[in-house]
């Protein structure tokens, strides 16, 4: 049963307001790629990582917050990541050095992993139905409203005030935000398991365990950032050659630690007969709900590539028009948000009404709706890094925008589509987990090393090649969805 029309409606809408805001601190900072690289004397690599430290945080808080989310409060999660996401955003306005700043973005991470999973969990309870995907393409476009007024209002902002009180404008209004969230009313939902109860066999079993199988990867993240602040202390070292050194150890240890993770997860695929709600055994059972639905696989592989092309093309954007198109960075801030606006907002909404509406006469429409924009998109986006003349600049930006944002609305949706209702935020997580790590996380800071060597215009042009991969790869899941809907009695199967 869908929640009274009226609060239903409120909600979405104080969870997309949030949800702009949300994106909005995350993106500000590629607004400020230029007067970062000259006042900190960074490397476009550094810049990159600057762009990527909160999204390698994220992905790896994503998962334990969707679940704290499914296990008792998405309201508390909500508020608390708001809070922690704006204090940190307005901190970064205070550093003097690239590892201070880099450690306050990774904050913004922690604080936006819990967002996502528990919003759009939230959502699916108060929209159920044919609603459901147009309702999280209304909130998906807070996605591209707040990422390009990041870097619009950043832009402008920074003309007018710098690059450091910017960062402290763009953290106050989470303030507000996060007391609004926190009187949010929850829909009814089965009694879970005591987060006091579980907790205590979490740190009596699964903290002890998680810490076994992850201590490659924290180990190695500790130890490469302290080598190469050791290199950034060292005179006459290069400039970028302490951002390698980090990119390497903790490139290492994800290998190391996905190595380690993949025969638990074979044995849990195997052994796991349902999906319940509690603790670390979520983390396990949404694994292997994702290893065993098709569906998901397709879907995951195939948004790790899109997610790397349109978090790619979007951090670096703003430097491209500055240094290819001669653009100042109010300018950028400008141009670039009033065009990739209106392309985001049309296409989030588009997106969302295109895949409920082919869903009722395919049980593949969500998932074709999700790939078509990437395959379409492709050239239009090559065509955008490789003309000169600004007219035609113009109208590829939005086409290239309007393409690349249809599939917030109808992916989310197709996940919900195949999973158990019990662990939506906790599959979201790990969707956000996986895409972030395999995606956004290394398009910024690959984007700018290959930029510190062969020049920006070249190096984007990987990222349409990926879009394109992305969009097919998705399309794969044409082939299991109908099978995937009907196992957990999905709404519309044929």
């Amino acid at each position: 049963m869908s929640h009274p029309g009226a609060y239903a409606a409120y909600a979405l809408g104080l969870l997309t307001l949030i949800n702009v805001l949300n994106y909005v601190d995350r993106n500000v900072v590629f607004a400020l790629f230029e007067p970062l690289k000259r006042d900190l004397t960074l490397s476009d690599q550094q810049l990159g990582w600057l762009g990527s430290a909160y999204v390698i945080v994220l992905s790896l808080a994503a998962l334990p917050l969707g679940v704290v989310g499914d296990l008792k409060s998405r309201r508390a999660v909500i508020t608390f990541s708001v809070a922690l996401w704006s204090v940190f955003t307005a901190l970064g306005g205070a550093v003097r050095h690239f590892w201070q700043l880099f450690f306050c973005r990774a904050m913004v991470g922690v604080g936006e992993a819990g967002y996502g999973p528990a919003a759009q969990g939230l959502i699916a309870a108060y929209f159920q139905g044919r609603r459901r995907a147009f309702a999280i393409g209304i909130y998906s476009v807070g996605m591209a409203l707040g990422g390009v007024l990041g870097i619009w209002v950043g832009g402008v902002l920074e003309a007018r005030f710098g690059w450091r009180r910017t960062f402290v404008f763009m953290g106050v209004p989470g303030v507000l935000l996060a007391l609004l969230a926190s009187q949010l009313r929850e829909p009814a939902r089965q009694a879970p398991t005591g987060l006091v109860a579980t907790m205590r066999r979490w740190l009596g079993e699964g903290v002890r365990g998680l810490l076994r199988l992850t201590a490659p990867l924290i180990a190695l993240t500790l130890v490469g950032a302290a080598v190469s602040a050791a290199l950034a202390a060292i005179g006459g070292t290069p400039a970028e050659a302490d951002a390698a050194v980090f990119a390497v150890f903790i490139s290492i240890g994800i290998v190391w630690t996905v190595m380690r993770l993949i025969p638990i997860a074979i044995q849990r695929t195997t052994a796991a007969t349902e999906v319940a709600a509690t603790a670390l055994e979520e983390f396990l059972h949404a694994a292997a709900t994702v290893l065993r639905t098709p569906t998901l696989v397709w879907i995951f592989l195939g948004g790790a590539l899109v997610t790397f092309a349109v978090n790619g093309l979007i951090a670096w954007s703003p430097s491209f028009m500055h240094r290819v198109h001669g653009l100042s960075v109010a300018a950028v801030g400008r141009q670039f948000g009033l065009f990739a606006l209106a392309g985001g907002v049309l296409g989030a909404l588009a997106g969302g009404r295109l895949g409920d509406a082919l869903l009722q006469r395919w049980s593949g429409g969500r998932v074709f709706a999700t790939g078509i924009g990437f395959v379409l998109g492709a050239p239009v986006c090559a065509a955008l890094l490789l003309v000169d003349r600004s007219a035609t600049f113009v109208v590829l930006l939005v086409t290239t925008f309007f393409l690349y944002t249809w599939y917030n609305g109808p992916l989310s949706a197709s996940i919900f589509d195949v999973v158990p209702a019990a662990v939506r935020s906790s599959v979201i997580g790990a969707y956000v987990l996986f895409s972030h790590l395999a995606g956004d996380a290394i398009a910024p800071p690959l984007i700018g090393a290959l930029s510190d060597r062969v020049g920006l215009r070249q190096a984007m042009l990987l990222l349409p090649a990926a879009g394109l991969v992305g969009g097919l790869v998705i399309f794969g899941a044409l082939k299991t969805v109908k099978r995937d809907m009907g196992r957990v009695g999905g709404e519309v199967v044929r």
